[in-house]
């Protein structure tokens, strides 16, 4: 066996230690292949540059969520493009706004009954809001206030996306049953 240190090891260096030595030589081996990989997917090279930044950024804030035993360094590292990627293109292809679309137009003054009834609702929602879980409340304001994808929800926190998924549904499903129940 030589004494090079496997991709594996490299990052596992990274994690432990922020060994920038064992990045600098992740960042020379990936770096390339990443770009080739995004380009080959059709993407620019401005494109391509960002996103082999925003993995190797990934790889050097989040090294420590890295497991051998459940992917190889490239699977890691790959699945971090590859979602990245995707990220992109859905923040991309999100239309902007027509200004004269006449949904954007500003809404006519509430009357004092409307308004009434809207502090009402609101109070309502506040009150089943409180009922959530603590996490249920994070994913709500996170996903529909903060406006972040599940998938940033679940690097952010640091959870698997299949809990930021259920934690929704609980909380919406929650939500509802407080619906009916004044209904």
């Amino acid at each position: 066996m030589s004494g090079v240190p496997s991709f594996d090891d490299l990052i596992l260096a990274v994690a432990r230690h922020r060994d920038r030595t064992a990045f600098d030589a992740l960042y020379r081996h990936f770096a390339p292949k990443i770009e080739a990989y995004v380009l080959k997917l059709g993407s620019d090279r401005s494109t391509a540059e960002e996103l082999v930044q925003d993995a190797m950024l990934t790889l050097w804030l989040r090294a420590e969520t890295f497991d051998p035993s459940q992917a190889s360094a490239a699977t890691w590292m790959f699945t971090i493009v590859r979602n990245r990627r995707i990220d992109r293109l859905r923040r991309e292809a999100r239309p902007a706004p027509d200004p004269h679309d006449p949904a954007m137009a500003a809404l006519p003054p509430l009357s004092p009954e409307e308004a009434t009834q809207a502090a009402l609702d609101g109070r309502f929602v506040r009150e089943a809001i409180k009922k959530l879980s603590p996490e249920q409340t994070e994913a709500l304001r996170l996903s529909y206030y903060e406006d972040k994808s599940h998938s940033e929800i679940a690097e952010e926190r640091r959870i698997p996306l299949g809990t930021v998924k259920t934690r929704l549904r609980a909380a919406l499903a929650q939500l509802r049953r407080s619906v009916k129940e004044t209904a």
